[in-house]
């Protein structure tokens, strides 16, 4: 943080209004993002006001922060979709139009970057950053050290950021802007341009927190199978409770503490269980983060669905079908289906079905060359294990 007592007195005063940026480089944020919405969420909580930016000006420059190489350019037709993903993506964990003070505002900063003038820009904003200091920032000096190519439009991205905290300090009175700790050289950069651009000093703060990983070492909001998308059409609510139910040991009590709800206390009791009680706590984790992600209604069905694909009975009408449109299917076909994707490759599936991995209706099937008929099955509806977590009802019939 840049000034540890300052902050603390802010927040202790009133209310404070502060913002976190997303540029928009896919149509919904992953489970990675958590930390940020979680800690937008709590202030929010206790009084303060959330500005959430999306970044549709920044995202057509390409954040060079981590990255070995530039990223993919985004036409507009594609950032406004993100855009309007994204946003849907909030709703579950801040408010924003309930007649308090404190509701978020939802701001994008194409609406005054795209208007910018650039000779104006250079000698407002240009003026107040040295090439020397800039290259100095990790971001930019690791891609130069490595002698990987830095394009000029990317060395432009934290001058973007930086006006972003003074365009929202003249605006909206937002004197805080929240982020992981990748950003906090952008992050500083945009107090100091406030408080020269101001000429003295000023209220303009940053407060950053690690990047997390999980306790087997992966980056949160990824799994096996890739990110754990916030949209429910691209990581449906039964996939997501099973992201958190299956989560490891050593991570529950952090997961409970960083992403519900939940008071301390509570989850000090309920993390005393140990072995078996233990997946009950991870039920409840995986219930409370599935509520606030997706409602409360799809939190019961995703938890009813998980009982009854893994408790071994054979009602599973909440478990999630997928219609395949066809009246018939290869098993092989079925399981790399990208509905399915219950393995990564054919030649994967193969020997997996052969080891027994993949059972329909409960029984085990290790003839990889079986195809399912929709005649066979009752309602052309066929119970599909493969592997320890994949669970689906597939629907025959065209």
């Amino acid at each position: 943080m840049t000034d540890a007592k300052a902050i603390d007195d802010a927040f202790a005063a009133g209310m404070v209004t502060f913002y976190v940026g997303y540029d928009p480089t896919a149509s919904s944020l992953h489970a990675g993002s958590l930390t940020c919405i979680m800690v937008q969420r709590l202030l929010q909580r206790l009084g303060h006001k959330p500005v959430v930016l999306l970044g549709g000006g920044t995202a057509r420059v390409g954040d060079p922060t981590g990255r070995t190489e530039s990223r993919k350019m985004l036409d507009d037709a594609t950032l406004s979709a993100n855009v309007d993903g994204i946003r849907r993506n909030f709703d579950g964990y801040l408010h924003f139009d309930s007649g308090k003070d404190n509701d978020a505002v939802l701001v994008d900063n194409a609406d005054w970057l795209c208007g910018l003038h650039y000779l104006q820009f250079l000698r407002e904003i240009g003026s107040q950053f040295t090439v020397n200091r800039m290259i100095a920032a990790k971001t930019y000096r690791d891609r130069l050290d490595n002698e990987q190519p830095l394009s000029f439009l990317e060395f432009n991205y934290q001058l973007l950021q930086a006006y972003d905290f003074l365009h929202l300090y003249r605006d909206r009175g937002c004197t805080m802007q929240l982020g992981g700790s990748d950003q906090w050289g952008n992050m500083v950069a945009g107090t100091e341009l406030i408080r020269r651009v101001i000429d003295g000093p000023s209220s303009a703060q940053a407060l950053t927190w690690p990047l997390l990983l999980t306790a087997d070492g992966r980056k949160m909001g990824k799994s096996a199978d890739g990110a754990i998308w916030l949209d429910p059409a691209q990581c449906p609510p039964f996939d997501y409770y099973q992201y958190w139910l299956s989560c490891h040991d050593n991570d529950v009590r952090n997961h409970l503490l960083k992403y519900t709800d939940v008071s301390v206390e509570e989850i000090a009791e309920l993390c005393k269980a140990e072995g078996s009680a233990l997946r009950e706590v991870k039920a409840r984790l995986a219930r409370e983060a599935t509520t606030l992600a997706h409602g409360e209604e799809a939190a019961d069905a995703a938890a009813k669905a998980s009982k009854q694909a893994f408790g071994g009975g054979d009602d599973w009408s909440a478990v999630p079908a997928i219609e395949m449109g066809v009246s018939s299917i290869g098993l092989l076909d079925l399981v790399v289906d990208p509905r399915v994707a219950a393995f990564k490759s054919k030649r994967e599936a193969r020997a997996r079905i052969e080891a027994g991995a993949v059972k329909l209706d409960g029984d085990p099937v290790k003839d990889h060359g079986v195809v399912l008929e929709a005649s066979a099955f009752e309602d052309g509806t066929v119970r599909l294990r493969a592997g320890k977590k994949k669970r689906f009802r597939v629907v025959l019939g065209s």
